[in-house]
This record gives structure tokens, C-alpha cells and sequence, in this order.
């Protein structure tokens, strides 16, 4: 079993770096892993909408499609900037987890979630998850024409990072993700992943005589960070690539 978790490319359009480096990596990896985990913020702006793609996100979603197409199992998970991704992706049998989920790669149990609720104690952003994940929200950005809710998305998207701390770890949020990690191996899990916070991180834990691994998985905005499960054994990586 081979899988590759990636997070937080923040994609605003095809005009950014982070856009055509995914391109080449997604083409790096089509045929050569069981499961592609996107774990949230692949988009900075995605509201629902079965048909309607924003022009900037054409390329990248067939790239997805076709990763799917070749035998990879594409699953998403949303984050703080990407919602009702299930409107568009399920139709194509990708899997889209509005919140965090337990996966069992090869008999090991992981927790995968963006990670953007670790933080219970920034209740404003809870509140403001809650308002835009609501079913009230959800039917009104339906009725909004494409071309509206695109500019209104990226306004949220906006608001939604200075909430969330996501861009801020200094600020303790990697401590309490650590914290959060260590309640999950207490509950059996092997295993956690998250995103969120921006900074590849790493390690490796041994509790009640089992190794326990805790990841980070950082970003395609500065880092370039991804993880791979393969036989076994997990390891964080960083996409090299030429200009």
C-alpha cells in the first residue's frame, strides 16, 4: 500500500507558483500510489456547484480526475477555505470528508483531519465554521451565480484565514496539535495527520510499546511538503523541481 497526503496549496488560480508545481507533481505520482489524501485548503476559494469549475481550477481538476481515472483512490478532505466539495467531486467517485475521519492503511489506524478545529478555544472561528458550513449557507451560495460567488469566496477566504490562525504558528497552535495527537494515541490511534498549520512537521512517538506518528503536513505555498505511506513506513518529503 502506497499513499500520499497533501494540504494547503491555497490555489487561487492557475497564475500561481504553487498551481503549476502541483501539476507536475500530481503527473509525478499518476500510477504509482494507491491513495492520494488531499487533506484540505487545496483550493483558497470553493463553494458548491455540480457543474459550474472555476476557469482557474479547469487544469488541476482534470488532473485530479484523470489521477482517479489511472487507479489512484483521490479523496478530499475539507478545510477552512474549501466547502461542499462533495457537490462537484462525488459524482466522479472521489471521496470528500467534511471532517476529520479514521483511515486504516494496511491494518494501521489514522485520524486525518485539516485540523482547523484543534483549536477549541478560537471560538470565534468555530462559530464563523459553523456559520458558513450551515445548511442556511449552504442554499443561499447556492442561489448566487458563479460569477458573484467566486468574488464573494475569495472576501471569505480572506476573513476566514485572519480567524483561523492557520498562517500563525508561532502563535501555539503546532503544541496544541501535539496535544490533540496525543489524545488520539491514547484513543488507539497509530497514527494522526493534519493540516492547517503551515509547517512541515514529523515525529515519531513510542506509547504503550507502539510507534505512534504525529504529521504536520505544511504547505504549496513556501514548502512544498508532502507525506508518503508506503510499506509501512511513513516519511515527509518536499517536491523538488526545476524552473
Amino acid at each position: 500500500m502506497k499513499a500520499v497526503f497533501i494540504s494547503d496549496a491555497h490555489l487561487n488560480g492557475s497564475a500561481c507558483d504553487g498551481y503549476s508545481y502541483l501539476m507536475r507533481f500530481l503527473d509525478s505520482i499518476r500510477g504509482g500510489a494507491d491513495e492520494l489524501f488531499i487533506v484540505g485548503d487545496f483550493f483558497d476559494f470553493w463553494f458548491s456547484g455540480s457543474n459550474s469549475v472555476y476557469p482557474g481550477f479547469y487544469d488541476i481538476v482534470e488532473k485530479l480526475l484523470e489521477i482517479k481515472k489511472s487507479g489512484t483512490n483521490v479523496s478530499f478532505f475539507e478545510g477552512n477555505h474549501d466547502f461542499f466539495l462533495g457537490d462537484y467531486f462525488a459524482q466522479y467517485g472521489i471521496k470528500v470528508f467534511s471532517d476529520g475521519a479514521t483511515i486504516d492503511l494496511d491494518g494501521k489506524k489514522l485520524f486525518v483531519s485539516h485540523g482547523d478545529t484543534v483549536d477549541d478555544s478560537n471560538m470565534a472561528y468555530l462559530l464563523w465554521r459553523r456559520v458558513l458550513r450551515s445548511r442556511l449557507f449552504y442554499v443561499i451560495q447556492k442561489k448566487i451565480p458563479s460569477s458573484i460567488l467566486w468574488r464573494v469566496s475569495r472576501t471569505i477566504s480572506k476573513i476566514s484565514r485572519s480567524r483561523s490562525g492557520e498562517a500563525r504558528p508561532s502563535n501555539g497552535l503546532v503544541p496544541r496539535m501535539n496535544t490533540f495527537a496525543m489524545g488520539k494515541f491514547e484513543e488507539g490511534f497509530d497514527a494522526v495527520v493534519l493540516g492547517h498549520c503551515h509547517r512541515p512537521t514529523l515525529e515519531r512517538h513510542v506509547i504503550n510499546n507502539r510507534m505512534k506518528t504525529f504529521v504536520i503536513l505544511g504547505d504549496w505555498i513556501r514548502h512544498y511538503s508532502y507525506l508518503v505511506y508506503d510499506g509501512g513506513e511513513f516519511a515527509m518529503k518536499r517536491y523538488h523541481f526545476t524552473h
